[in-house]
Parts: C-alpha cells; sequence; structure tokens
C-alpha cells in the first residue's frame, strides 16, 4: 500500500476497501500475487479528466492543489511535458482517443455544434472501430465508468462500441438545466433572433455554475452491459452529482477485481472536474484550492483507490497506467474553470492552453521514471496499447506507436501536430516550432478571431507561453512549416461535420412553425 493513503478519506467508497481486502486475501489465498507471466498481454487503464488544465497538478506546478497518488505515478513513471489532445473540446477529443483517427477525418466535430448534445440522432458510427472493440476482440474485458459524450441514442452507447459494461453519464454534467430550454429549443431561439430571451437563459444558467445545487442540474447516470441476449441499459435520473467521482471509483474497483484473472481494460473518463463542481462530503473544503481544489483532490484519491485495487489483486506489474484530460481549462469559468500554468489561453481554442495536457504513464518495472518532452497525442494512445497488446492497430488510423520511448529505446515517432478548431486547421507544429494561420479566443474571451496574412511563428521550448511571435527571423522554418502543411492535406480527406447534421432538422422546424404562425388560418 502506497503513500497515497494519508490523503483517501473514508467516504470515498467503502465498498471499495471492502473490495481491496477481499482481493489481497484471494491474492494471498491462491498464490495470484506475482504470478503474471510476461507473456500474459498487460491490462490497460487510461484516466481522463474532463477540462484539467495543464497547471492543476502538483506534479505539474500546482501549488495548492494536492494530488499526492497521481504525482507518484508521475514520479514513478514517465511524465509527459508535451502531450497533447487532437480538439480542444470534449466530443472530438474523446473520438479521437477512442478510434485513434483525427476528428475531421472521421467527421466527429462541428463548425457550428461543438460537441454532441442531449437527443443526438446520430452518435459515433458504427463504423468506427474503437480501441474498446480492438482489446475485446483481442481476449480483454472492457469496463468504462464515467462520462461517454459520443452520442446518447441507444445505438451510439459504449456498450454498442467495444465495452462489456458502462456506467456513467452519456454527456458533459451541465447539459440538463432544471427550469430552462432545452439545447434544441436554445437553436431555435438563436434562429429566430431571439437575443433578449438567450441572454436571459444564460444569465440565469451562469448564476447556477456559479454556485451549482443538485436541483438545478438533472444529469442521467446510465448503466449498460453487453449480455447474451443483447444489452441491458437502465438510466438514474436526476443522478446525485456529488457522489459519480465515488460510484465510478467503487465500479471500477469491483470490475478489476472481477477481471484481474485475464487482461482487462478499464477506461475512467471522469466527469469532473467540468462545471459545475460537485464532490463528495469528504473532499467539501478538503483542499486549499477551493471547490476547484476539492473536486481535482476527488479525482486523484480515486486514481489512489484504483492503483490499490490492481495492486492487491497482484497485477500491478503488468498493468500500464495513463492519466491525461480530455482538453484544456475553462477559463471562462474563472476560479471554477482550473489553470494552464504557464501555457496561453485554455478550453475551446489551439493555443497550447487549450490542447496541451497533462499526461503521465505509469508501468512499474517496464516504464523508466523520466521526464519526456518528446511529442505525443492522446490519439495515438490507439496504436501505442495496441502494439504493447502485440496485435496490429487498423491501418486507417492517424495514430502513432509511442511505444519505443515508453520503453526507453527510441524517440517519440511524432515529430509534428495538427491544430484544428472544429474542421478548420488554425495552427500546426513541426518539431519546437508551432505556427499559427488563425488565432482566436473562446467563449467571448480575447483574442478576437485574426487570419493572419503572415503566419505567427513561435518556438515552444523558448517560449511556451507563445509571447514572441519570430516568423520575421526564421522565413525558413516559416516555409518548412508551410510545406509539412501542404503535406498534411494531401493525406487527408475532411469528412462532413457529423455534430453539426441536426441542424437542418431544427432549421426545418423553425421555418413550420414559422409559417403556421402567419398561415391564414391564424388571422381568423
Amino acid at each position: 500500500m502506497g503513500e497515497w493513503r494519508r490523503w483517501m478519506p473514508r467516504r470515498i467508497g467503502q465498498a471499495s476497501w471492502l473490495l481491496v481486502l477481499l482481493a489481497a486475501m484471494s491474492a494471498s489465498g491462491d498464490n495470484r500475487a506475482g504470478s503474471t507471466s510476461s507473456a500474459t498481454p498487460p491490462n490497460i487503464v487510461i484516466f481522463f479528466a474532463d477540462d484539467l488544465g495543464y497547471g492543476d497538478l502538483g506534479s505539474f506546478g500546482h501549488p495548492y492543489i494536492r494530488t499526492p497518488n497521481i504525482d507518484t505515478l508521475a514520479a514513478n513513471g514517465q511524465r509527459w511535458t508535451d502531450f497533447y489532445v487532437a480538439a480542444p473540446v470534449c466530443s472530438p477529443s474523446r473520438a479521437a482517443l477512442l478510434t485513434g483517427r483525427l476528428p475531421v477525418r472521421s467527421g466527429l466535430y462541428g463548425n457550428t455544434i461543438r460537441v454532441y448534445f442531449p437527443d443526438e440522432p446520430g452518435g459515433l458510427p458504427q463504423s468506427e472501430v474503437t480501441l474498446a472493440e480492438a482489446l475485446r476482440d483481442s481476449g480483454y474485458a472492457t469496463g468504462m465508468f464515467g462520462k461517454w459524450h459520443l452520442g446518447d441514442a441507444p445505438r451510439a452507447l459504449p456498450t454498442r462500441h467495444g465495452f462489456d459494461e458502462w456506467i456513467g453519464v452519456p454527456y458533459s454534467n451541465d447539459m440538463n438545466w432544471v427550469g430552462e430550454p432545452d439545447f434544441e429549443d436554445l437553436v431555435k431561439l438563436s434562429m429566430r433572433g431571439n437575443a433578449a430571451e438567450q441572454a436571459a437563459v444564460y444569465a440565469r444558467s451562469g448564476a447556477k455554475y456559479a454556485n451549482p445545487k443538485a436541483e438545478d442540474f438533472a444529469a442521467p447516470l446510465l448503466f449498460s452491459q453487453a449480455t447474451d441476449e443483447g444489452f441491458s441499459d437502465r438510466v438514474e435520473q436526476p443522478t446525485d452529482q456529488t457522489l459519480l467521482t465515488q460510484r465510478a471509483t467503487d465500479a471500477a474497483v469491483d470490475f478489476i477485481q472481477r477481471s484481474a484473472s485475464g487482461p482487462f481494460f478499464l477506461y475512467m473518463p471522469y466527469s469532473m472536474p467540468h462545471t459545475p463542481l460537485f464532490r463528495s462530503d469528504a473532499f467539501a473544503g478538503h483542499s486549499l484550492g477551493g471547490r476547484y481544489g476539492d473536486v481535482v483532490e476527488e479525482i486523484d484519491a480515486s486514481v489512489g483507490a484504483i492503483h490499490d485495487a490492481i495492486e492487491a489483486a497482484g497485477v500491478l506489474d503488468n498493468t500500464l497506467i495513463v492519466f491525461t484530460s480530455d482538453n484544456g481549462p475553462w477559463l471562462f469559468m474563472r476560479e471554477e474553470g482550473g489553470v494552464a500554468g504557464l501555457l496561453r489561453n485554455g478550453k475551446g481554442t489551439t493555443f497550447e492552453g487549450g490542447v496541451r495536457v497533462p499526461t503521465v504513464f505509469y508501468w512499474p518495472g517496464t516504464v523508466k521514471p523520466e521526464v519526456v518532452s518528446d511529442i505525443g497525442s492522446a490519439t495515438d494512445l490507439f496504436s501505442t496499447v495496441m502494439a504493447l497488446v502485440g496485435v496490429d492497430a487498423p491501418s486507417a488510423t492517424d495514430a502513432l506507436d509511442l511505444s519505443p520511448r515508453l520503453l526507453g529505446d527510441g524517440a517519440s515517432p511524432r515529430t509534428e501536430m495538427p491544430y484544428y478548431r472544429g474542421g478548420t486547421l488554425y495552427a500546426y507544429r513541426k518539431g519546437p516550432w508551432k505556427m499559427h494561420f488563425i488565432t482566436e479566443g473562446a467563449y467571448g474571451l480575447p483574442p478576437e478571431r485574426l487570419q493572419h496574412e503572415v503566419p505567427a511563428l513561435y518556438h515552444l521550448r523558448r517560449d511556451p507561453a507563445e509571447r514572441f511571435d519570430v516568423a520575421a527571423q526564421y522565413p525558413e522554418v516559416v516555409a518548412d512549416i508551410q510545406a509539412a502543411v501542404t503535406a498534411h492535406r494531401a493525406g487527408l480527406t475532411i469528412a462532413p461535420p457529423l455534430f453539426d447534421a441536426r441542424l437542418a432538422a431544427i432549421a426545418a422546424e423553425v421555418q413550420r412553425q414559422a409559417a403556421r404562425a402567419t398561415s391564414p388560418a391564424n388571422d381568423q
């Protein structure tokens, strides 16, 4: 048992401790601990926080948020300083992690609607192969506990895309405002040009974010299992959001105990620290970093509990653990939104603070402790995991195999990174250089959108905060990156944006309503 216990309040999940104890007793009884052979495929655990900023962990520089469990993984594993997600917002980022494909290639993005919303008629297409499907087909038990955000229609749920079981929210925890218009009604208000009513809705909802109360949000918690007969689904709505992290942790520990005899894939996409911020009673007032810090410290305790369950099951030495985030901090939420450390801007933008995320790889005895400043991406986890498992990844991916760098016998194959916002390429990185073609803030924050006549150029290792444009000094670098962008575009067909597909149906309904309102029958 590790030092993290000192930071683990008793309320984090008494069921978790019971399961850990039972696992330890079982391991001592059947001598399972240490029995995993090197020929056994490794277990895979991916922690994916929601809106966690680059500077929100102790090991990445936060002075007041205490994250001893994640920091221990970082100290005994690899801490990657230049790790990216494929998009600066939730749904496309998650799609890229699970499919290994750029969102613009798969169509899992939007130019108007940036993420999936409730009652989405589409969702993750069946044609996409997920990491869960690839691992399940390789004999893995697959469990997911947390936020999905790739469609809430039955055919789009995680259990239809390779997960044996799932407990979690189907989209962001703020998407069911009580007493307010739903997503489609808000879109209709916008299409009708009703700016005053829109502003009133956003003002009321903003107050609910600033002082989150359970009764103001009716988030659903779904329970889904793949069965021999098909699928078993049920919903709890509203759910108590103060227990989301705790219940996901308990479910994960239970899954580990049931699955430890064979390889397993555990995906933990936490619902937070996306706002509104909720934490269990044990963590209320726990952090020097305020309510946001409370939430992050509860996530850290969850990581510790799951690490301990893996250790108790006797399979820690055969388990790769990855901790990262889906995008940068939601700066619009001010004190409730996290920080990007020394990086510029945050969620929604293609500045470094929007897409560079804190990342740790941990595998005791296999991944050598080190700070790595090679480039990597969450998109690459697909090919990396499949290489470690010893199975070929699907050929139609954008993922690169990072295992040579993880195992310490080579460099990362990723030397370039495209930065997309929706379906538009805003910036491109090659080596230490990053070039911006378009710069823009998000959620009403500066800077205003600017399409640069001469692209802006930054040397990220000398200037990670993107303060000093040196394009005029390095015309040869500008030309080199422009050539790299040309090659990138030549190998990419951008698919139509799936997130925007429902707009046509909403617009048609608005037109029908307007036609009915102005028809002669209404004048009688």
